[in-house]
């Protein structure tokens, strides 16, 4: 039985990191935002000041079209890799973060590449 290489490991663990941090640092700023806007999550307001001027609105558009991007191939690659709790991930980028869900995807991805490599063999 084959383990995972320690490159693999690693890669592993940064995408984990990767996705704490990109849970953690978004939700810094949503907290920021109820603390100036109101104690809840407007998203009307939200929306308004992400598309207040061109630079939030290309920050806006460039998270909307790559993260529709790779939510597709996360459904396209969990299903070609028939991995399990998807919808976890899928859940998670619209009430964690986007920046938290992708690299979670790819920490799990890179798990289950290392139980079909050491199925293997």
């Amino acid at each position: 039985m084959n383990t995972p290489t320690k490159q693999q490991r690693w890669l592993s663990w940064l995408y984990l990191a990767l996705a704490v941090a990109g849970g953690v640092l978004p939700w810094l700023a949503n907290l920021d935002f109820m603390r100036e806007y109101g104690s809840s999550f407007d998203l009307t307001q939200f929306i308004a000041l992400a598309n207040a001027n061109p630079a939030a609105q290309s920050l806006s558009r460039d998270l909307i079209v790559g993260a529709s991007a790779i939510t597709i191939w996360m459904v396209v690659e969990s299903k070609r890799l028939q991995m399990k709790h998807l919808w976890i991930v899928l859940l998670s980028a619209v009430t964690i973060a986007f920046a938290f869900a992708a690299p979670f995807f790819l920490f799990l991805r890179e798990r289950r590449l290392a139980e079909l490599e050491s199925q293997q063999a």
